[in-house]
């Protein structure tokens, strides 16, 4: 399980990286759906940070 959550964390980093990549291409033609794949990609890094930290409070801190 602990690894399955690792790899869930990444996958959300890569999304984030893709809403990027994509918003700086779309940028020019649409600033409005640019503007919006931004927020999703803030989104999913904060997801990120999110759940590596609870990842390893959990990890830190198993229940008895």
């Amino acid at each position: 399980m602990q690894k399955l959550n690792k790899i869930v964390e990444f996958i959300y980093l890569i999304i984030a990286v893709v809403f990027f990549t994509d918003a700086i291409i779309t940028f020019s033609t649409d600033r409005n759906k640019a503007l919006l794949l931004v927020a999703f990609a803030v989104m999913a890094t904060f997801m990120f940070f999110f759940k590596r930290r609870v990842r390893r409070r959990n990890y830190n801190n198993p229940k008895k």
